[in-house]
């Protein structure tokens, strides 16, 4: 059985340097579809790393304005409640199988397997025909590494079949800032519903660590009595607060976001790696060689992300480093 120290995340920058004798200040990393042009984030007053996180700091304020509901909690990084749900799920008393819409991030089906549920990997022609025989759905939408983006009216529809017999739908939209359209966190609460959103990939704020869930109000509770007081920080709560109300930094990046994800695909493409797939942040590649391709480009310093059947790559984030990848891809796939 997998554990979470067995999954391989991107963003492994040493583990790589370390690996392939490149140091680390020579890398390009392109594993991790977080954004290479995030939010600029303001010199934080030295007062706020001296205050315990307060409710009332104005946070639940901009989540209300940006979620479009107030059915919100932040959490210290969506991974905090992705590791919650499956005990939540028990002391709600419900059943346990669980369907994962696969491939997608490793994580989901581990933390649920560790739990000792009968987790099954699922594919989009399986669904249909897979509901009736799971209790909690999960899907991460626009999927991680494929970048497959499912339309709300699916999900709707697969969510009422569930929370019909007291199944669960939980929707990671780690990526989806840059489609807003495409979300349905607006429609919470919702019997059954669970969605999953990051400051961490759109806002390229991983280090923040802060991600938010949206539920029933009896569900958010819950999660909050797990995890106590003070888990998101001070300075995570003052730096998210600010990135989600700067609207005009968000529709700026959205633009060049998609204008970026076009010309990586197209790059790849040029140098034989089509791909078909993706999303603003990344870019999908199919190809049974993906494990020496993913070692030919690390032995050039250029780290993407390596899965069963093809290769993720992240968006370069300045023109040094486009003119690097598309050197070393030409070098590579020659």
């Amino acid at each position: 059985m997998n554990d979470s120290a067995t999954l391989v995340h991107g963003g492994r920058v040493r583990a790589a340097a370390h690996a392939y004798r490149i140091a680390v200040r020579k890398w390009l990393d392109l594993s991790t579809g977080i954004n290479p042009q995030g939010w600029p984030v303001p010199a934080v007053p030295a007062e706020v790393w001296r205050c315990l996180p307060e409710d009332n700091d104005g946070l639940y304020m901009a989540t209300t304005a940006h979620f479009g509901n107030t059915a919100v909690l932040p959490v210290a990084g969506t991974q905090a409640a992705i590791q919650l749900l499956p005990r939540l799920r028990a002391a709600h008393g419900g059943g346990m199988r669980v369907g994962v819409l696969a491939p997608t991030y490793a994580e989901h089906m581990n933390v649920w397997r560790a739990a000792g549920c009968a987790v099954n990997a699922i594919g989009m022609k399986e669904i249909d025909a897979s509901l009736a025989a799971i209790d909690v759905l999960i899907v991460v939408n626009p999927n991680n590494p494929t970048g497959r983006l499912i339309d709300p009216a699916v999900l709707f529809a697969w969510h009422e079949q569930l929370a019909a017999r007291g199944g669960w739908l939980i929707v990671d939209e780690a990526f989806i800032d840059a489609t807003p359209a495409a979300s349905i966190a607006g429609a919470v609460p919702l019997p059954g519903l669970i969605v999953l959103r990051s400051l961490g990939k759109f806002w390229g704020l991983a280090g923040v660590r802060l991600g938010f869930v949206l539920a029933e109000q009896d569900m958010l509770a819950a999660l909050r009595a797990e995890l106590g007081p003070w888990h998101v920080s001070h300075p995570a709560r003052w730096i998210a607060q600010r990135a989600l109300m700067d609207r005009e930094w968000c529709e700026a990046t959205r633009a060049r976001l998609f204008a970026d994800s076009e010309r990586l695909g197209a790059l790849l493409t040029a140098h034989g790696l089509p791909s078909p797939s993706g999303c603003a942040l990344f870019r999908w590649v199919p190809t049974p060689h993906a494990v020496q391709v993913y070692d030919a480009l690390a032995r050039q310093a250029v780290l993407v992300r390596s899965f069963d059947g093809g290769l993720r790559f992240g968006l370069p984030g300045d023109e040094s480093a486009w003119s690097r990848l598309d050197a070393v891809l030409g070098e590579v796939m020659r």
